[in-house]
């Protein structure tokens, strides 16, 4: 009889291969070693990654686990839950069959890193470009020959994902490259951005004029895939009527708190003092200033007071976003936690452009209205996405530091419960308007939760989903109707509430096991020390004899 194989053995395997079949997640993880490569989406690759993830389910499954080490058995779980949810994705939901933004996403995605992250020189980030340029065409013909059936809103925001790329490709990303001195490689990466630029556009006139006129695919996963979806990617088992039920009750609530905060003792209309929190925001110019401002605000309360431990690192550069990637308002680029050489992680946000006229530079800036860009702050840096990456570097465990396991229930639930969190630790000193923010950032997320659900497992259209948007969480219905649409092709976006609620339960329950009142710091420092996981193992990690009720 052969000795069983070590988890470890497995996981080094297994992780290896998840970094060859999709390169653009390896490079978010820090791992380099297929920097030069696209995802391939060929149906013969598709057929091939399906045929080996069920061999490594058949590997892992062969491993007994009931006498592992409390970690390892978490860890085993955690793996084979990754393993049978990356097998529902591409057997059951199969967006690469229904989604042509899929395809978009990842190709933009793929060549941002490449722009953004300086782990190697500006020269060798240039040949990785040309050379996933160069497999282009290939993608393309993929999304060609896969899309069937596709409904009508995912070829509506497939095309303006690939106009976006196309634009990014055309005239943003040569600009990233402006310092390279080598005429050859600038020749040939001119040739290979026309030619994509080509073969992208062909395919987004296809899809304007012969796919989307024919568009009849439903969008709705239903009920039995939602459920299983959450299940798989996120831990979560609860039904989604008691999902509906939690996230309507702390809808109710939290629009109470905003109406009594927003319209005080004399009852006022609190959308009216909304807009008025809005008018507080950085003067044209200033946004990235301000910013650096609110870091330096951050960091040292952190310092000050016992929050959470905060670990050197390379720091945050705030800077205004690149030409190449202005499409972006606001976005964080953390280099992943397996990066080996320092490099400073670069929040950029997009300032007013001289050139538009009074009125939008005014709606551009109410949107980055101060407290919410404190929120914002909070939410991509400290002690948001940013000090978590930091910590997720110290982990020991390669399952629960590197990304490629992480569920997006605890990253963002980390970040969003951050927003709240830093209230309740005391920062900005009662400040209302930043108050204001929070409760209409945590509205939003809420928003998500009811919305996701009811486009998916009921018969919710996207209109009635904008209307949510715009009645309950008071969004403008240009936002209203793009939170509603990415619904449609993002039904777990529920993720952000629910993981701040698993959060806070962790949190109440980890208090009560200890006794006494440990400080905030020793809670989310036990927490950050146990890297990414789904909730249900941080609570097997943390708490002696857990219960599975990980969201009440």
């Amino acid at each position: 009889m052969h000795a069983a194989e070590p988890l470890p053995h497995f996981v080094d395997d297994y992780l290896a291969y998840l970094y060859e079949v999709h390169p653009t997640g390896a490079t978010m993880d820090g791992v380099h070693i297929h920097d030069d490569l696209l995802e391939d989406f060929r149906r013969t690759a598709i057929d091939s990654h399906t045929s080996a993830l069920s061999g490594f389910a058949r590997r892992l499954d062969s491993i007994p686990h009931a006498n592992l080490p409390l970690r390892e058995q978490v860890e085993h779980q955690i793996v084979a839950a990754n393993i049978r949810a990356r097998q529902f994705d591409l057997e059951a939901t199969r967006p690469w069959e229904r989604n042509p933004h899929v395809y978009a996403d990842i190709l933009a995605s793929s060549l941002a890193a490449q722009a953004i992250f300086t782990h190697s020189p500006e020269t060798d980030r240039a040949c990785r470009v040309l050379s996933k340029l160069r497999q282009v065409p290939r993608l393309v013909q993929a999304a060609r020959d896969n899309i069937k059936d596709p409904p009508a809103i995912f070829v509506k925001v497939g095309i303006d994902t690939w106009r976006g790329a196309m634009s990014f490709i055309k005239s943003d990303l040569p600009r990233a490259f402006s310092n390279i001195d080598d005429i050859h490689l600038l020749g040939d990466l001119d040739d290979a951005c026309t030619e994509s630029v080509r073969t992208i556009g062909a395919y987004v006139d296809d899809l304007e004029n012969d796919i989307r006129p024919k568009a009849k695919g439903s969008f709705r996963l239903g009920r039995d895939k939602f459920e299983q979806k959450l299940r798989l990617e996120e831990g979560i088992t609860l039904p989604v009527d008691r999902l509906l039920a939690i996230a309507m009750r702390e809808m109710a609530a939290t629009q109470e708190e905003f109406r009594q905060l927003a319209g005080g003792r004399n009852g006022g209309d609190p959308i009216e003092a909304w807009r008025k929190a809005k008018a507080q925001h950085p003067a044209p110019g200033a946004l990235i200033a301000t910013a650096r401002e609110q870091l330096d605000e951050l960091h040292t309360f952190l310092s000050r007071n016992p929050v959470v431990s905060i670990p050197d690192s390379s720091g945050v550069a705030v800077a205004a976003t690149p030409e190449f990637f202005r499409w972006s308002s606001a976005s964080m680029w953390t280099p992943g936690p397996y990066e080996s050489k320092p490099s400073r992680a670069m929040y950029y946000l997009t300032d007013v452009d001289q050139k538009w006229d009074a009125e939008r530079k005014l709606e551009h800036l109410r949107d980055f209205n101060t407290p919410t860009l404190w929120n914002i702050s909070i939410h991509e840096v400290y002690p948001g996405h940013f000090l978590h990456y930091q910590h997720l570097r110290k982990v020991d465990s390669k399952v629960r530091r590197s990304t490629m396991f992480a569920p997006a229930s605890y990253m963002e639930g980390w970040a969003h419960y951050c927003e709240q969190m830093m209230l309740e630790a005391g920062f900005g000193k009662g400040d209302r308007s930043l108050k204001l923010a929070q409760l209409a950032e945590a509205l939003v997320r809420l928003a998500r939760f009811v919305v996701g659900i009811r486009l998916h497992t009921e018969d919710w259209s996207v209109e009635q989903g904008v209307r949510f948007f715009r009645d309950e969480a008071f969004l403008e219905e240009a936002n209203a109707r793009r939170e509603a649409e990415r619904g449609t092709f993002d039904p777990t976006y529920l993720v952000y509430s629910a993981g701040k609620l698993m959060l806070l339960k962790l949190r109440r329950d980890w208090y009560e096991q200890q006794g006494g009142k440990p400080s905030l710091r020793a809670f989310h420092d036990a927490l950050l020390a146990q890297g990414s996981a789904p909730f249900w193992a941080l609570r097997r990690l943390m708490l002696d004899g857990s219960s599975d009720v990980v969201l009440e």
